[in-house]
């Protein structure tokens, strides 16, 4: 007979951070300390979207913080975007780095830390273009795939410990 007792290893959302007694969760938009614009909207947007897609819990909006049995609050502490190259011809940047630092804390409706992480550290690259007739503002695509990559892994930190 084989034990895997302190292994590790368990079925996927069984070592979660949220009891059973959690069934509804609020979520108010994350705070932006950042110097940018609709970041955190986009975060806490993603955050909400990938809660309902992955578990069965209600999520209540931001103003019934005071009925739901945890709330989840995040803050935006940075963002940076740095450029990454440059279009030679013009000497202009052609792409560019994102870069968002952001904390969380998911606390139960009796003030219990349930889980947090102050140093969440996402990128996300993007592609700019000097030719305006087929210019596709690409900010908005790269910030929602940062918003969905910070969603999934912080919802997967929140049900998983590993």
């Amino acid at each position: 007979m084989i034990f895997l007792a302190g292994c590790g290893y368990h079925v996927a959302g069984a070592g979660t951070h949220l009891g059973p007694d959690v069934r509804t969760l609020a979520v108010p938009i994350f705070v932006n300390n950042a110097l940018s614009y609709h970041t955190n909207v986009a975060l806490t947007d993603a955050v909400i979207h990938e809660l309902n897609l992955r578990t069965k819990m209600r999520i209540l909006p931001a103003e019934n913080t005071n009925n739901a049995d945890a709330i989840l609050h995040g803050t935006v502490l940075t963002e940076t975007i740095l450029p990454l190259t440059y279009d030679s011809s013009t000497g202009a940047s052609s792409s560019f780095l994102v870069t968002i630092t952001a904390k969380v804390e998911l606390t139960s409706a009796d003030g219990r830390l349930l889980y947090e992480n102050k140093d969440y550290t996402f990128h996300q690259q993007y592609q700019s273009t000097q030719d305006l007739p087929s210019f596709i503002r690409e900010e908005s695509p790269a910030e929602k795939r940062l918003a969905r990559d910070f969603a999934q892994t912080l919802v997967s930190d929140m049900l998983d410990s590993f």
